[in-house]
């Protein structure tokens, strides 16, 4: 049934809303317990009085991956995208903010609804890989909900194509992104919107978004196990610290290890009522720094994907040569390097400043080297030393050829 309203005082009820859809065995049991008086339902939203089935699961098809997006587009310059962009995010957060309302009030969630607005993110990627990605980072804190679920869509669309999962992957992950925070149109405002640490209870019924979001989901046939993996673990962490249910490692699937790194990064991007935005490279590094929080490999290919790398990062170049990257400047799209060693021969080299190429015409990075392995023993010390062109601390080599 679809909760209109309680009798009596806010006090005497368990829950932080006054109107949802009752569907939970768990919360009817709160109210039976509660001192609640009576109960006002929305006949029109929900079941009637009298007996009845199960609230119905909403008959939907299952996903499948619509054909306008094998269309191959054209690339774009970051500046012709940009305004392509800017007029997308417009559109598509006052769609998101329609979308969530409507489900916030009882309504059947439109899912096809989003699959236009998906098309439009893995397009725009399609065409510049860095622009809407850009744009979003611009959001205003009164539409961040919104703004925020199209931002993390674009990161999750770049990051599943670097990591080159399938197209239907990538559209279902797309997606997944758009609905990731869904679970959220249940938290009230003032919590969300809140300019101070939230108390230990607000914390905790933020920290239900993830579980009420999948609740809704679970609700229309043919839903993604993607979209449904995503909203609800999307929180967890590889050490197990994460929530809600304090999965560690291998119990997080590669969707949910994904959306939390893209999820992370525009939060601490995002200017917000309590904090200002961190730059790319600043939020980037801390990530990097957090030890368990996210999958390693993952995190390095997400930095492949926005092109930015933290300052004194050891790693391989396509060349077979290691390097050490330098802080981005300005254009946070294109990493520098410096190149000191050569891996075949297992010795220096002479360094070599470089701006890795997205083509294979030229050095690109491949992937992160771990110092020890190559017996760079005090490794911040050494890379701080080739940050600013100086290779005296670096090991004679062994000059012999693998």
């Amino acid at each position: 049934m679809f909760v209109h309203g309680f009798e009596g005082s806010w006090t005497d009820h368990p829950f932080w809303l006054t109107r949802f859809l009752l569907i939970d065995q768990s919360d009817l049991d709160r109210i039976l317990a509660s001192d609640v008086k009576g109960v006002v339902i929305d006949e029109r939203r929900g079941l009637p009085l009298g007996d009845a089935p199960p609230v119905p699961v909403v008959g939907q098809e299952p996903l499948t991956l619509p054909r306008a997006l094998l269309a191959t587009h054209a690339a774009a310059s970051f500046e012709d995208e940009r305004a392509r962009a800017q007029a997308m995010v417009a559109t598509a957060s006052r769609d998101i903010a329609g979308l969530f309302a409507s489900a916030h009030a009882g309504e059947t969630l439109r899912l096809d609804a989003f699959v236009p607005i998906a098309a439009d993110v893995i397009a725009s990627i399609s065409r510049n890989p860095y622009a809407l990605i850009a744009i979003t980072r611009l959001k205003k804190r009164d539409e961040y909900t919104y703004v925020h679920s199209l931002a993390v869509s674009a990161l999750m669309t770049g990051l599943a194509r670097t990591l080159g999962l399938s197209e239907q992957e990538v559209f279902e992950l797309g997606l997944a992104g758009l609905l990731h925070d869904i679970g959220k149109m249940v938290v009230p405002d003032h919590i969300l919107t809140k300019p101070a640490s939230l108390t230990d209870e607000e914390y905790a019924i933020v920290r239900t978004h993830p579980e009420q979001g999948y609740l809704l989901l679970s609700r229309h046939g043919g839903m993604s196990e993607i979209i449904l993996d995503v909203c609800r673990h999307h929180h967890e962490r590889i050490d197990g610290s994460g929530y809600p249910f304090r999965l560690k490692g291998e119990a997080i699937s590669r969707w949910a290890r994904l959306a939390a790194i893209c999820d992370v990064y525009d939060a601490l991007t995002s200017n917000r009522v309590y904090k200002k935005a961190w730059s790319p490279a600043e939020a980037i590094g801390r990530m990097a720094e957090w030890t368990g929080h996210f999958d390693r490999e993952m995190l390095f290919a997400f930095m492949k994907t926005v092109g930015v790398f933290p300052p004194g990062l050891l790693v391989r170049m396509r060349s077979n040569r290691l390097a050490v990257t330098l802080p981005n400047g300005r254009r946070a799209s294109r990493p520098r390097v410096r190149v000191f060693w050569d891996c075949r021969a297992r010795g220096p080299l002479p360094l070599e400043e470089l701006t890795p190429e997205e083509s294979l015409s030229g050095d690109q990075i491949m992937r992160e080297e771990y110092p020890l392995d190559w017996a760079f023993t005090g490794w911040p010390t050494l890379s701080e030393q080739l940050i600013a062109g100086d290779a005296s601390g670096l090991p004679a080599g062994e000059r012999c050829v693998a």
